[in-house]
């Protein structure tokens, strides 16, 4: 009887009490004052929500809200390698991401306006089409694509063989609207030849992409190239847009014995430093990194690490100048966030982006060199070969 009566005084007073510091957050201890708060934010955005689904003058979906809301509130960060994924957009993601997809067979540079095509593969659907090098993906099944990353973009265009895209694309200033039908398009990551000058041959090895992988194809076309007689090596990251960390790392470690290849640091990431894993090629073989300003993340981290130990000339053009990286966080709702969340340096302790999430100046070739797509010669693959044979001697 004395619980029960103990009880009933109790509650009434902790409720009044419950309502009184509802009212002076400012006298709650930080972490409770902390939810108190955001479960007011979140209050203040359903009510807005709700506010706008039931009185706005059309009728406008709730789930849409919440993606616009989100995808703006990224935007907001004023940050162009940030960005939210819708569920749908998210679960495309995963599939180019799993290999679980096809695409349209091009390469594409990210800009403000969309997607600049840089390369049509033949017999694709994109060459089907019509598309060109230089022509701008503006619009993704009448969406604009203006402002997105590139993954974002990229993952919209790509889908299950069989399946639809329409693409709004401008050459110059016309604008057209053209329909392809995604198919498997084979892309190898790693190509690989032997070029000759006189008596005198050197391994050229192209990587498209920093998948998971790479790393082993890489290291099996090159030790090839050397078994075969080559003189020195040519490693092309021209067009290469990164990918994965651990990949450039290794990659970086064919070339390099040991030491430090990359270390990253963020708000709230600790620093960490990685190092080579070994297993490189002798040290006496001369390489060359041919890049140019499409070679971006991943690719400017080998690059970086490559001139910063002195392991090989940097041949080509400024790359992109991409300082920082990226992780994604699922959300409740079935989408996600890619967000910047900490900053890579070489070597050196240098950081090629322009200060945060700006980008900057990229890594400066030793050697500069530029391809004139108009003539048959790769001209900055013939300086590349030039400077190994050069280094060789």
């Amino acid at each position: 009887m004395r619980r029960l009566l103990a009880v009933i005084v109790l509650v009434p007073l902790l409720l009044l009490a419950g309502i009184w510091l509802g009212g002076h957050p400012e006298l709650l201890p930080g972490p409770v004052r902390d939810k108190l708060v955001d479960d007011s934010d979140a209050q203040v955005y359903n009510e807005a929500i709700d506010i706008i689904k039931r009185d706005y003058y059309r009728g406008v979906s709730r789930d849409e809200l919440l993606d616009k809301s989100l995808g703006g509130a990224v935007k907001s960060l004023d940050d162009q390698f940030s960005n939210y994924f819708s569920p749908k957009d998210y679960a495309d993601f995963q599939e180019v991401t799993q290999g679980q997809f096809s695409g349209v067979g091009m390469t594409v540079e990210e800009t403000k306006d969309g997607l600049r095509v840089m390369t049509v593969y033949d017999d694709s659907p994109a060459s089907k089409g019509g598309l060109k090098p230089g022509d701008m993906i503006v619009a993704v099944n009448g969406r604009s694509i203006a402002g997105d990353s590139s993954e974002a973009s990229t993952a919209k265009i790509k889908g299950k063989p069989g399946t639809k895209v329409e693409l709004t694309v401008r050459t110059g200033k016309n604008e057209r609207d053209v329909k392809l039908e995604r198919a498997q398009v084979d892309i190898p990551v790693v190509e690989s030849s032997m070029e000759r000058e006189g008596k005198r041959k050197v391994g050229h090895v192209h990587l498209a992409g920093f998948t998971s992988g790479a790393h082993g194809e890489v290291s099996q076309a090159v030790r090839k190239l050397l078994r075969q007689g080559a003189d020195g090596i040519v490693l092309d990251l021209r067009d290469n847009g990164g990918g994965l960390l651990n990949e450039a790392v290794l990659v970086s470690s064919i070339f390099i014995p040991e030491g430090k290849i990359v270390s990253t640091k963020g708000r709230s990431r600790p620093e960490r430093v990685y190092e080579a894993t070994g297993g490189a090629i002798p040290t006496s073989v001369p390489v060359a990194v041919l890049v140019n300003r499409q070679s971006a993340s991943a690719s400017e981290i080998v690059t970086g690490a490559l001139q910063d130990r002195k392991r090989a000339t940097v041949v080509g053009t400024r790359t992109f100048g991409k300082g920082v990286f990226q992780e994604i966080e699922q959300l409740s709702n079935g989408g996600a966030l890619d967000i910047t969340v900490g900053e890579y340096f070489l070597p050196s302790g240098r950081n090629i982006g322009g200060g945060g999430v700006a980008k900057g100046d990229g890594i400066t070739p030793d050697v500069k060199a530029v391809d004139d797509p108009k003539t048959k010669p790769d001209e900055a693959l013939d300086k590349a070969v030039d400077v190994v044979l050069h280094k060789g001697t």
